[in-house]
């Protein structure tokens, strides 16, 4: 499938992905557009882009081709060789709440744009960290404890962290 090409229209990458389901299952125009229902022109059309089609024409493709109509997106706007290698010691260093005083944040990868879902951090505190007893941000916790031990409150419930305990 046309997995690590972005940069095509929907339409083209519809048509290829819709090509190459097909193939690969070994079916010809004429078998998959009688099992959807249109013509072995239109299906053509579809797949060779120069046209575009309803969602109803592509859910009955999916269900002809034996695959989910979401399958035919799947990789659509999935940035190919998006994997970040971050050295050791080389992830950015972040200014946050705490910094001044026993506090140093890595920032170990990062996503830009609205759809950011993971902020992964090395946080490094030392003894003369200040104390937060209440703190909050949006998004999700994930703690792996490299080193020491701390106690870590959520909601009403206090957790004793020691190397190796992960929280999320």
């Amino acid at each position: 499938m046309n997995e690590n090409n972005t940069h095509d229209s929907l339409e083209h990458y519809l048509g290829n992905t819709i090509r190459d389901i097909r193939l690969k299952h070994g079916l010809t125009i004429a078998d998959v557009a009688g099992l959807a229902g249109i013509s072995r022109g239109m299906l053509s059309k579809i797949e060779n882009a120069q046209t575009a089609t309803s969602l109803d024409t592509l859910s009955r493709l999916a269900q002809a081709l034996g695959v989910s109509l979401a399958m035919l997106f799947r990789n659509y706007d999935v940035k190919g060789g998006s994997a970040q290698l971050v050295k050791s010691g080389e992830g950015m260093e972040v200014v946050r709440r705490g910094t001044r005083r026993g506090h140093t944040y890595q920032l170990l990868a990062y996503d830009q744009g609205p759809t950011k879902t993971f902020e992964p951090f090395l946080i490094t505190i030392d003894h003369e960290s200040e104390v937060f007893p209440l703190f909050e941000h949006p998004g999700n916790e994930f703690i792996y404890m490299l080193e020491g031990e701390i106690e870590y409150r959520h909601g009403q419930n206090t957790y004793v962290l020691t190397p190796g305990d992960a929280l999320t």
